[in-house]
C-alpha cells in the first residue's frame, strides 16, 4: 500500500491510499469513491481484493472525503462542487482513468463525471453501485431535519435511529418506534464501527444534504459515457435497484447489472461475487447481465 496525502483546489488536503501495482499506468487505476460516512480504511478489504481480482499491473485509489479520517474537515461553502472538484484532484494525483462509486460516492462519480463532459477528464469507464441518487425525488428526505437536530444536540443514538430508519425501509427495523430504536442505537454506537459514525456525522449531514436536497432529473445524466456501468444489489433497499435502471435507460449505450446476492454494504465486506464482477468489468471480460432496458430521453 502507499500512503500518500494531496493537496485540494481550496487548500485543503486528501489523504489518498493506493492498492495493488502502486506505480500502475492511468488506464490500468480505479479510483474508489466511498459512501457517506465511511472511511477509506473501510474500504481496504475491498481495495485490497478488488487489485487482486484486477491483477498484476492494476492499482486501485481510495482518498478520504471531506471530514473523514487524515482529510480536511468540509469547508463552510461545501457542496457537490467541492466534492467534484476534488474528485479532479484525485485523478490529477493518480492519473487514474477509471471510476467506481458507491452509496453517496456513486453520486459523487455521476455528478462529477456529469460536470467532465467534453474534458480530458471523462473516464475510460465509470461504474456505480446502489447510487444514492435522488431521481425524481426517489429518495425520501424527510428524515434529515430529525438526523441534523440529533447530531448537532449530541444525541447520538437519536441520530442512529433516524438513519436506520430511513436507510431500511420495509423492514422490522423500520417498524420499530422510534424512542425504543434510539435506545438500541444507543446501546450499540460504543462499538468501534459506531464510534467512528459517530466520529463523521457532523460531516455527514453536510453530504448528504449536498446529495439528496435536490432531486435530479434521469435525463440530467444521459451524457454520461456509454462506458457508464450501473449495478445495484438484489437485497439492497428498493430504490438502489429503481435508480439504477432509471440511469441506465437515459444513458444511451450505459449497461445494467443486477447482483441478486449483493446487500448495501457488499462493497466495503468485499463479497467476493460483486469483486469478481466488477474486476471483469473494468478489465472488460465480462457482459454485463440483468434485464436490458430501453435507452431513451427521459
Amino acid at each position: 500500500m502507499k500512503e500518500q496525502v494531496i493537496a485540494t483546489h481550496d487548500g485543503g488536503r486528501l489523504a489518498l491510499y493506493s492498492y495493488g501495482t502502486v506505480d500502475a499506468p492511468g488506464e490500468r487505476r480505479v479510483v474508489l469513491i466511498g459512501g457517506a460516512f465511511l472511511t477509506a480504511l473501510i474500504y481496504r478489504p475491498f481495495s485490497v481484493a478488488l487489485a487482486k481480482g484486477l491483477g498484476d499491473g492494476w492499482a486501485v485509489d481510495v482518498y478520504d472525503r471531506r471530514g473523514r479520517g487524515s482529510s480536511s474537515e468540509q469547508p463552510a461553502d461545501y457542496s457537490m462542487a467541492t466534492e467534484i472538484a476534488d474528485v479532479r484532484a484525485v485523478l490529477d494525483a493518480t492519473g487514474a482513468r477509471n471510476i467506481l462509486g458507491h452509496s453517496l460516492g456513486g453520486a459523487v462519480a455521476l455528478n462529477a463525471v456529469q460536470e467532465f463532459t467534453g474534458t480530458s477528464y471523462v473516464p475510460d469507464k465509470l461504474a456505480v453501485y446502489d447510487a444514492a441518487v435522488n431521481i425524481d425525488g426517489s429518495i425520501d428526505t424527510a428524515w434529515l431535519d430529525g438526523f441534523e437536530d440529533a447530531v448537532n444536540n449530541g444525541k447520538v443514538g437519536h441520530a442512529l435511529a433516524h438513519m436506520k430508519k430511513a436507510t431500511s425501509p420495509g423492514t422490522a427495523l423500520a417498524r420499530i418506534p422510534e424512542p425504543v430504536l434510539a435506545g438500541l442505537m444507543a446501546l450499540v454506537s460504543n462499538t468501534k464501527i459506531n464510534r467512528m459514525f459517530r466520529d463523521v456525522m457532523p460531516s455527514g449531514v453536510g453530504e448528504l444534504r449536498a446529495a439528496y436536497n435536490e432531486a435530479d432529473h434521469a435525463r440530467d445524466f444521459s451524457v454520461l459515457p456509454a462506458s457508464t456501468h450501473f449495478m445495484a444489489g438484489g437485497k439492497s433497499p428498493s430504490y438502489y435497484k429503481v435508480t439504477a435502471e432509471r440511469l441506465h435507460a437515459a444513458v444511451p449505450g450505459s449497461t445494467y447489472e443486477l447482483s441478486p446476492k449483493g446487500f448495501h454494504g457488499s462493497i466495503p465486506a468485499a463479497v467476493n461475487e460483486l469483486v469478481t464482477d466488477i474486476s471483469e468489468y473494468f478489465k472488460g471480460s465480462r457482459a454485463p447481465s440483468g434485464p436490458p432496458a430501453s435507452h431513451q430521453s427521459a
